[in-house]
């Protein structure tokens, strides 16, 4: 990953994901290490190919990447409130 770096401006890495399989924990310990490993050397992974249950499996354990093609979140559209109960408990 240090290599890789080296030679990358803007310190960002792509990895394809697509050929890992159903996504486990094996794949998140891997993909948590690289990350670790290329924040350390100041850069950042991006994901390509990320299967919509790997990302949803590397949210459930607190890991958030970018991937490829991804659409980021937005402030909803305006005129779009979410609703609140009264009584319920503020959060």
């Amino acid at each position: 990953m240090r290599e890789a770096l080296a030679g990358v401006t803007g310190g960002v890495v792509v990895c394809d994901v697509g050929g890992l399989g159903p996504p486990g924990l094996a794949a998140v310990d891997l993909l948590a290490r690289l990350e670790l490993t290329a924040r350390r050397a100041g850069g950042r992974i991006r994901l390509r190919d990320a299967s919509p249950a790997l990302v949803a499996l590397l949210g459930l354990v607190g890991l958030r990447f970018q991937t490829e093609g991804q659409v980021e979140e937005r402030e909803p559209p305006l005129g779009v409130e979410e609703a609140v109960e009264t009584g319920d408990p503020a959060g």
